[in-house]
């Protein structure tokens, strides 16, 4: 049986569509889904075995990047998120999806927030293709068994991570993906390759169970070969589509 994906919509988010082709080319049924249908009742979270939470500019970005989002998740559906994040479903928020579980304390976890993504390094919009390295020593269902780098676009403005809780970041395995060069050497914070700024080179972590995952780059968008700029010039893998794979296998499973 196909497992059966949420992927929320708010006024402002842009990139549902290119999320849930990514789920069902990984084998998914995804079903876009308003967040006032779960305010409503129309749709209940626990029908589904997976939720993304796209990217684009949620409610305008006001407050801030995914902040009102944020505040939407943990003031209205803290208890049926906690639920569903408890079952060890999967939960992958992309751009302004990552900047949502952050604002609302889902990412990294645990008490008080000790993380935050704010404005980037060269205080303008980046819009490129970086190189991401999966960490290996990550707790993370998404990027399991991966050892090839995964190439895919940035557009944000605030993807800057920055946080106090490194050491323990890396100690509870929560570093899931780094920024890296295209010979899959660590960026080592050097721009355009860290294109925000983020400590550590970090593009996304986990919570500590693995099974929420937030990132800023956009692996929805680089699915099939065609679309790297570069594939008509040969080039061929390092999918930001084995994420979803992964994660839909494992719902599954």
């Amino acid at each position: 049986m196909s497992v059966k994906v949420l992927i929320l919509h708010a006024s402002g988010t842009n990139r549902d569509r290119e999320a849930a082709w990514a789920c069902e080319l990984a084998g998914g049924w995804p079903e876009i889904v308003h967040v006032n249908q779960l305010a409503s009742a129309q749709r209940h979270l626990a029908d589904y075995g997976m939720l993304v939470i796209p990217g684009g500019f949620s409610f305008g970005d006001a407050l801030g990047a995914g902040k009102l989002l944020g505040l939407t998740l943990r003031l209205r559906f803290e208890e049926e998120l906690s639920a569903f994040i408890a079952s060890r479903r999967p939960v992958i928020g992309i751009c302004n999806g990552f900047q949502a579980l952050v604002k609302a304390g889902l990412l990294p976890g645990g008490r008080g927030q000790k993380a935050t993504l704010t404005f980037n390094v060269s205080a303008r919009f980046e819009c490129r293709w970086v190189t991401l390295l999966p960490d290996r020593h990550s707790a993370c269902l998404f990027t399991r068994g991966l050892s090839e780098p995964i190439t895919c676009p940035v557009a944000h403005g605030e993807g800057r991570f920055v946080t106090d809780d490194l050491s323990d970041l890396h100690q509870r395995g929560q570093v899931a993906l780094r920024y890296g060069l295209e010979s899959g050497e660590p960026a080592g914070g050097v721009y355009p390759a860290n294109p925000n700024g983020s400590d550590d080179d970090i593009a996304g972590i986990c919570n500590p169970a693995g099974n929420v995952l937030g990132l800023m780059p956009h692996p929805e968008d680089h699915v099939i070969a065609q679309q790297n700029p570069r594939w008509t010039r040969g080039a061929m893998g390092r999918l930001g589509l084995v994420l979803f794979e992964n994660a839909i296998r494992y719902a599954a499973g």
